[in-house]
């Protein structure tokens, strides 16, 4: 009994230890193809002095904590509202749902937006927008907030991987109109994970 104990319990820490080196492989190709991204030309934000010099953006080490399960809460006959960018502009959003997750032993809300424009286009129409700012702002990442791509989920459950928060581009360059996370998206900690900001990455 204790030696098939043993090799069950062996083979529970093998699969742990393979599922966690295939979630480390998944945000680091992700990490790779926001690099390469940014040395498109196509692609990218960045001018084209300042591709050439870009090498990679700076991220916190992947932890998997920061991969959470929210509870999704649909909000129905939400008021569309024009949502503050950095320039002049102002999209039409709409408060689409609430999500409640926990993170390092307490619990947190923030809300995920639905861009009228996008909407209506075939390949963004499952597309949800949830920017965000927390305590790390202005220290380790960039002060005005880092967003997150979700997805209309299917039930009342949403994953969301903080490990895959990106910034915004006018972290890099002039001239675009990027949304201001609302207030009510502040999360009261310091949300080590990511894409980091530095000033002198390129």
């Amino acid at each position: 009994m204790s030696k098939l104990l043993n090799t069950i319990l062996i083979l529970l820490l093998f699969s742990s230890f393979t599922f966690a080196q295939t979630y480390i492989e998944e945000i680091k190709t992700y990490q790779e193809e926001l690099n390469s991204e940014y040395k498109d030309k196509d692609e990218s934000p960045l001018s084209r002095k300042d591709r050439v010099k870009f090498k990679g953006h700076s991220f916190f080490n992947i932890d998997e904590n920061y991969k959470v399960e929210a509870s999704f809460e649909r909000i129905n006959n939400a008021v569309p509202f024009k949502m503050e960018t950095s320039s002049t502009s102002t999209p039409t959003y709409e408060k689409y749902g609430k999500i409640t997750f926990t993170l390092k032993g307490k619990q947190y809300q923030l809300y995920v937006y639905q861009s009228h424009r996008l909407r209506k286009m075939e390949q963004y129409k499952d597309y949800l927008f949830l920017p965000f700012t927390d305590k790390t702002n202005s220290k380790s990442t960039y002060g005005a907030g880092r967003y997150i791509e979700v997805s209309i989920p299917k039930g009342n459950k949403m994953i969301v991987d903080f490990n895959k928060a990106y910034n915004p581009y006018c972290a890099y360059a002039e001239g675009y109109a990027c949304p201001i996370p609302p207030p009510e998206n502040y999360l009261d900690t310091e949300v080590e994970a990511g894409i980091m900001y530095k000033s002198k990455e390129y």
